[in-house]
């Protein structure tokens, strides 16, 4: 298997994780039940967001997969439906700030 199968890989469980950290957030904040794994959370998304930003909104596993593919479909660098690469950043940054935002509120303002 090539380079671009294990960046793809790699990138896939990384995005699978982050997945199931957004949802736990939402979690939290719906359900009330905030803990320090819930802060920790919120941190590493945080810190996604960074990495992002300082890399021009493209993940770095990206660039590395660049190399491997002239593809111009939205999912070559993630095994993931072309339509959920193309919006992952919009589907998950919004579930995230919902979660957020409850957090938020139930942590400043009560339940």
């Amino acid at each position: 298997m090539g380079k671009l199968f294990w960046i793809k890989l790699v990138h896939t469980l990384i995005w699978a994780f982050f997945v199931v950290v957004i949802f736990y957030v939402l979690f939290s904040g719906i359900t009330g039940n905030i803990n320090t794994y819930t802060w920790v959370g919120i941190a590493l998304v945080i810190g996604e967001g960074l990495v992002l930003l300082i890399f021009k909104m493209f993940c770095p596993l990206t660039l590395m997969a660049r190399k491997y593919s002239d593809s111009t479909k939205d999912n070559f660098d993630i095994f993931l439906p072309n339509g959920l690469a193309k919006n992952n950043k919009l589907i998950f940054t919004s579930i995230f700030l919902i979660g957020f935002v409850l957090v938020l509120v139930r942590t400043f303002f009560g339940e």
